[in-house]
């Protein structure tokens, strides 16, 4: 699509193409500062968060959810899949990244497959109910929208319904595949 309209616009006009090819990098490149701004507000919160034990704290909340959903019983994939779910409530996927991460490394087995958990995190870390989807409104501002934050009710809403449906998917799946290995078993 971007090589259709650079040779439309070559065509019609090549006078212009450079310098809608530089405004459109002078564009790129101010959302993107714009954006680190955001994520650096957000990432040092996460930062002092973890450093203070706030992140364990949270896990011991949040620990009876994640045993439950995710299966783990290690007090460190706990804080790490506590922080990464709570970085994507607030809407900052890239700042759950690391910790998702972590999570990942530490649930590994070295087998090769995916695990119950890995898989449920995965989902869960995909579909993540967000509950102040800031980066959203960040680039709504940046945009230049006259209510950025219009957005926060129709963004929980949907993502509480796909993250239940991601769950319900992954529970599904697992329970089908636990009920077809025990079939194989008893042939």
């Amino acid at each position: 699509m971007m090589l259709i309209s650079l040779g439309v616009l070559i065509f019609i006009d090549p006078g212009a193409t450079l310098n809608e090819m530089i405004g459109a990098s002078a564009a790129a490149l101010e959302l993107c500062i714009e954006l680190c701004a955001v994520y650096a507000v957000w990432l040092g919160l996460l930062e002092i968060v973890d450093a203070t034990g706030l992140g364990q704290k949270l896990a011991k909340m949040l620990r009876p959810i994640i045993r439950k959903l995710f299966r783990v019983d290690n007090e460190e994939i706990e804080k790490m899949i506590a922080l990464n779910m709570s970085a994507n409530m607030l809407g900052l996927g890239n700042a759950a990244t690391p910790m998702g991460i972590k999570a990942m490394q530490a649930m590994d087995t070295g087998s090769g497959v995916a695990s119950f958990s890995m898989i449920m995190l995965i989902v869960v870390n995909a579909t993540s109910i967000q509950l102040l989807p800031s980066t959203v409104i960040g680039l709504r501002a940046s945009a230049g929208s006259s209510a950025p934050a219009d957005i926060i009710l129709p963004t929980i809403l949907s993502t509480i319904v796909t993250t239940l449906c991601g769950i319900s998917f992954v529970l599904l799946c697992d329970l089908l595949s636990r009920k077809w290995k025990a079939k194989r078993k008893k042939s």
